[in-house]
């Protein structure tokens, strides 16, 4: 950080988690509506992907001239190799930013429990102070044993401060007492439950201390899909064909992604035709496209789209619990001659 610069000190800080999917990007979306505008918000983001979607989604709707900082890690759970890279970029985005506010969004895949440990280091003690965790779940996801058998869904519940029962409009008969009682049986005794739509998460619920569930200093998960010595396709300079393709694997799920130089323009109604074939737990994109820039955003319930100010580039991500192949044909067929 810069050593002519006050020091940073007590920054309110909040971590908003949840498996894929849930909506934990739309949520800070409507956080950051909220944000008073004499304030300067500050939000690190953590993909599975290596192709970075997030950063793009969140500057195409709010600047830094607005207030609000972005920045990414991306290729995977940004706790591993001791912190590093979480480290890294949330040192760099501090000392540009000197936030009033800090969210972090690990990815769903990730393991908030390190990323929590991070946070509470000697060396962040007196930099942030950590407010309410938010974990957003879905209710409807509890029948389904690839949520409630896999470590890191039960992790984020275990951890929060404040469950967010998302997609309430979408829940049947059942869905929010099981929801009840799952929090009852794995979080905390005090952990409290709201239920909302669409992300739309109440300022207010951000304030008040985090009680730091599950830290132990000796445990430690270990990982090998984040190589430290391996530059991340989000970072590469893009080949003379104008695309490149990134793959990650890991926790029973797999991410494909690419990015496209500002120069491949999309046909629009092409590519709308293209993303609604696409099956997957999650897809996130931003698209340079003949009719604007558009950031879309796929789950099992629908396809979102939203129109971006500007975009850099085209990218696009998606992750599967099973093989995609054929797609960049297809994907390719959409960009204009």
């Amino acid at each position: 950080m810069n050593s002519n610069a006050a020091p940073i000190l007590a920054v309110p800080t909040n971590i908003i988690t949840g498996f894929l999917g849930v909506g934990k990007t739309s949520a800070i979306l409507h956080l950051l509506k909220s944000k008073p505008a004499n304030e300067r918000w500050a939000v690190l983001v953590n993909e599975f992907g290596e192709i970075g979607v997030d950063g793009s989604l969140f500057e195409g709707t709010h600047s830094k001239q607005q207030g609000v900082f972005i920045r990414e890690v991306p290729g995977g759970c940004m706790c591993c190799a001791a912190g590093l890279p979480m480290q890294i970029a949330l040192s760099q985005l501090l000392s540009e930013a000197r936030p009033d506010r800090l969210l972090i969004e690990p990815t769903g895949l990730g393991h908030p429990k390190e990323v929590l440990e991070v946070l509470t280091s000697e060396y962040y003690q007196e930099v942030l102070a950590l407010q309410k965790t938010l974990t957003l779940v879905d209710a409807r996801t509890l029948s389904d044993e690839r949520y409630t058998n896999h470590a890191t869904f039960n992790q984020q519940i275990a951890m929060a401060d404040l469950i967010v029962g998302n997609k309430v409009d979408l829940y049947r008969e059942g869905d929010t007492a099981k929801l009840a009682n799952y929090v009852k049986e794995h979080a905390a005794p005090q952990t409290e439950i709201v239920l909302t739509q669409n992300g739309d998460i109440p300022f207010a619920l951000l304030s008040g201390p985090s009680a730091n569930h599950l830290l132990n200093p000796h445990g430690h998960h270990h990982h090998h899909h984040h190589k430290l010595d391996k530059p991340l396709a989000s970072e590469l300079p893009l080949p003379e064909s104008g695309f490149l393709k990134a793959e990650n694997q890991d926790e029973g799920y797999s991410s494909i992604g690419w990015r496209f130089s500002a120069s491949k323009v999309f046909d629009y109604q092409k590519l709308s035709a293209f993303l609604l074939t696409i099956r997957a737990v999650r897809m996130k994109a931003v698209f340079i496209t003949n009719t604007g820039v558009f950031g879309y955003n796929l789950t099992l319930d629908a396809l979102d789209e939203m129109e971006l100010d500007d975009a850099m580039e085209s990218r696009i991500e998606i992750i599967s619990d099973q093989q995609h192949d054929n797609l960049e044909p297809n994907l390719l067929d959409c960009v204009l001659a």
